[in-house]
């Protein structure tokens, strides 16, 4: 398969299929961040040029990344609390005219029937040369463990320093960060809050929450607290934080 990075700024690109590839590669949930809507549209309007997929012969796309420009200090007390606070500092960076240095890669992702096949590696290959050419020396990315669903009552400090066998990470998308050089920096116990009425988190992941307490969810990262009288669940997502070269 022949494969394009195409940046979202050289053409007219099709933003309906990346988001297509980017919802199947995500629980139904994660869209429930109440605090990123307020910013993704600057997000999507200002830095559209660290957008890009990777397209086939024929054009269609089947990975796609993106990211924000931040300003970092280079230490991890000055990391952004998570992928949210990381869109704030974008944005408002950019608001006040601060001079960003650091890219954060806040999304991968390949198409289901394509992924074990290295797209994910290339993906984030050509995120790092879209920061290289924006001139921006430093790249992060908040990671998002997916294997740590199977251990959601395990602290995500704990989960990050979990290694198999031969040394490399127990989770295989920190493994494919790891081979493309990066590092673990920090956890992000809180990298995004995610809020909603008892009905809306039942229909987002298909149970029912007969009381108030702490439940399993499926895709969660960690446990969702429910409170029937407030008529409210609450999910923080961990991440980890991983420093590219």
């Amino acid at each position: 398969m022949l494969l394009t990075p195409i940046r979202s700024d050289a053409r007219e690109w099709p933003r309906e299929q990346l988001s297509e590839l980017f919802s199947e590669g995500f629980p139904a949930f994660i869209t429930a961040d109440r605090l990123v809507p307020e910013y993704l549209g600057r997000v999507r309007e200002w830095f559209a040029d660290l957008d890009l997929f990777l397209a086939d012969e024929d054009g269609v796309p089947v990975a796609g990344g993106w990211g924000v420009p931040i300003r970092w200090d280079g230490t991890v007390e000055g990391l952004p609390s998570g992928y949210t606070q990381a869109l704030v500092r974008a944005v408002e960076g950019r608001e006040e005219g601060v001079a960003p240095d650091t890219l954060v890669i806040c999304g991968a992702v390949v198409a289901p029937a394509l992924q074990g096949r290295g797209l994910a590696g290339r993906t984030l290959t050509a995120l790092r040369e879209a920061a290289r050419d924006a001139g921006l020396g430093r790249v992060l990315a908040p990671v998002r463990p997916t294997t740590k669903a199977r251990y959601p009552l395990t602290p995500i400090e704990s989960f990050l320093t979990w290694r198999r066998d031969d040394g490399s990470a127990l989770d295989p998308w920190v493994r494919t960060h790891e081979r493309l050089g990066a590092r673990i920096l920090a956890p992000a116990p809180a990298s995004q809050t995610m809020t909603g009425t008892v009905a809306e988190w039942e229909g987002w992941t298909g149970l029912v929450f007969p009381e108030s307490g702490d439940y399993v969810i499926p895709d969660g990262l960690s446990l969702l607290r429910i409170d029937r009288d407030a008529d409210e669940g609450v999910y923080q997502e961990p991440n980890i934080w991983m420093r590219h070269h």
